[in-house]
């Protein structure tokens, strides 16, 4: 289920005429069943809204005064979210006739044409109010609190996200809770121009509205409908923008090494932040450790527990980077197999988290396991896999793939590798004047060329890791010699520095002479500036060992930050 949160307008929405049907009573009964957390959002004060509704304890929170103010049915507590006008506002308009005039916990009401008085007072006195029109009520509360203000206080201590909530509404004052949450919705009755501005329109009317909704709910359709509005930009083509839903996607990022995979990644993930998305990365070799937004768990020497993550995960605001640099390569698939599923139920008992983004994902999703725990993107809201590999990654995880971002100098070669992974037709790429990425949604023949929109703030690409790191094994350096008796692995910067130290001359001078420490820097690292680098020493003094030693050792620690003391060398990554 997409949606865990219904949040219902009262008046005119749920109740007509001031009461709601059994219908309407037995439909939000049954969305409570399946797990759904109601809201009702009124501007009713709470005393006017028990005489007409006898069933408060139907919802979780009820969210009264426009937003102002907080009340537990179960425990009947209230919370003012709000300090109150001055008492000589209400006072005055009493001098002047004003009625009706409702004075609640932090509203003051009333009806038109009564606003010009409300006008006037607020200016003469001096008063930072704001005054909200209802269907002819008149609503004076403080500055900046409205629905959406409220309904957001309720999802907190709810511990839901508004990215997780559907709202339904018919009026003016349903604006701003309606644009705040994911899907708003207007019944048939409902304003012109709230309906223009919702995500649906229902086909029935009030309480016969949300019981419409609530069947959408339950089945799923609810679910499949698009929410334009919220949808992901990737970026341009031809002046039009590239974008993805937010849900339901199973993403996969591929190229080869240093083609911008994480160049991709990191934008996808800002934009998602932004959105208030709440984002789960498992961060194998520390790439994410410096990704703003992120909270990162774990580095090189503690393992982030399982238990600790989905702890964090509770707070929808929280996103987090799950850092296994500190894990033993053939540890990682284990711990990732035990944390997916805890995922899935997590995003299935509370709706969070929405993405899943899973870096070198042929490594932790390996093609030998052939099942998994989801059956769907959905399961776990959305997917991303970044891979080299596409046909190394587990044939349960490229079957919940709905989408193929490919990126580098060759891009049909990833999605050819994919395409034949899946037994599918490789797609066309089509023509561009500019572009290196191409998007092919699987129910597309084509494959679209696009501009990425970069993210504002570009990480330091992979530095943690490739100094101390554990690279896998393709991305390591080796130290063969002429003869090719030797096979000693760097694993990261730091120990290539102390191998190359360590190896006799001809060994050294060998890889020098061929540029293989220009090319693993470019190739594996992604690091065409230190390669550059690197390259001229090779090409300047192909016969001096210790001066070409020692002028790479110090242009590798000026670019990256060596550990003081050597790392500890795990046998079992030779």
């Amino acid at each position: 289920m997409r949606y865990h949160l219904l949040a219902c307008d009262y008046d005119e929405t749920l109740a007509t005429g001031g009461r709601v049907a059994e219908d309407t009573v037995h439909a939000l009964e049954r969305l409570s069943r399946a797990g759904v957390k109601l809201v009702l959002v009124t501007g009713r004060e709470l005393d006017d809204l028990f005489r007409v509704f006898p069933h408060p304890r139907l919802f979780s929170l009820i969210v009264a005064e426009n937003g102002a103010v907080l009340y537990d049915p179960h425990q009947r507590t209230h919370e003012t979210l709000a300090p109150p006008p001055p008492a000589e506002l209400a006072g005055r308009l009493r001098e002047e006739g004003v009625t009706p005039l409702g004075v609640g916990h932090v509203i003051v009401a009333t009806r038109e044409p009564y606003d010009v008085n409300v006008l006037a007072a607020v200016r003469e006195l001096g008063l930072e109010l704001q005054v909200i029109y209802n269907k002819g009520a008149v609503m004076v509360l403080p500055s900046g609190v409205n629905k959406a203000t409220g309904l957001a206080a309720a999802a907190g201590r709810l511990g839901l996200s508004m990215r997780s909530a559907v709202g339904v509404g018919d009026a003016e004052n349903d604006h701003a809770f309606l644009a705040a949450v994911e899907c708003g919705v207007a019944v048939a009755n409902a304003l012109p121009t709230l309906k223009e501005r919702c995500d649906l329109t229902l086909s029935r009317e009030r309480g016969d509205g949300v019981v419409e909704l609530a069947g959408m709910m339950l089945s799923g359709k609810l679910d499949a409908i698009p929410v334009p509005r919220r949808h992901v930009l990737l970026g341009h083509r031809d002046g039009r923008e590239v974008r993805l839903p937010p849900y339901g996607v199973g993403l996969l990022v591929s190229g080869p090494s240093g083609s911008g995979k994480s160049t991709v990644t990191a934008a996808l993930l800002e934009r998602l932040l932004d959105g208030g998305y709440q984002c789960v990365v498992i961060d194998p070799e520390g790439d994410y450790a410096e990704h703003p937004g992120l909270t990162v768990l774990g580095d090189p020497d503690r393992v982030p527990g399982v238990e600790q993550v989905l702890e964090l995960l509770e707070q929808p605001d929280m996103s987090l980077a799950v850092n296994l640099i500190g894990m033993p390569l053939r540890d990682r698939p284990g711990y990732f197999a035990e944390l997916l599923p805890r995922l899935a139920a997590l995003r299935a008992r509370v709706g969070h988290p929405h993405w899943l983004v899973v870096d070198e994902a042929h490594h932790l999703m390996p093609a030998e396991l052939r099942e998994g725990p989801l059956s769907q993107a959905g399961d776990i809201g959305s997917i991303a896999l970044i891979t080299v590999h596409p046909e190394a990654v587990s044939p349960a995880a490229r079957a919940l793939v709905t989408a193929v971002v490919a990126v580098g100098a060759d891009l049909t070669e990833p999605l050819a590798a994919f395409a034949r992974a899946q037994n599918l037709d490789p797609p066309l790429i089509q023509p561009a004047s500019s572009g290196d990425i191409a998007l092919w949604e699987l129910d597309e023949r084509a494959a679209r060329r696009f501009d990425l929109k970069l993210a504002q703030v570009e990480r330091t690409r992979h530095r943690r890791k490739y100094a101390a790191g554990t690279m896998s094994k393709d991305k390591s350096f080796y130290f063969t010699g002429p003869e090719e008796r030797l096979n000693l692995r760097a694993r990261n910067l730091h120990t290539f520095v102390e191998l190359a130290r360590g190896v006799d001359d001809d060994t050294w001078l060998h890889h020098l002479r061929r540029g293989d420490y220009s090319r693993w820097i470019r190739e594996s690292l992604g690091d065409d500036e230190l390669a550059d680098e690197v390259a001229r020493v090779e090409g300047r003094d192909a016969d001096a060992p210790d001066r070409t030693r020692e002028r790479i050792a110090r242009l590798v620690a000026e670019r990256y930050t060596l550990p003081a003391e050597p790392t500890d060398y795990d046998p079992d990554h030779r």
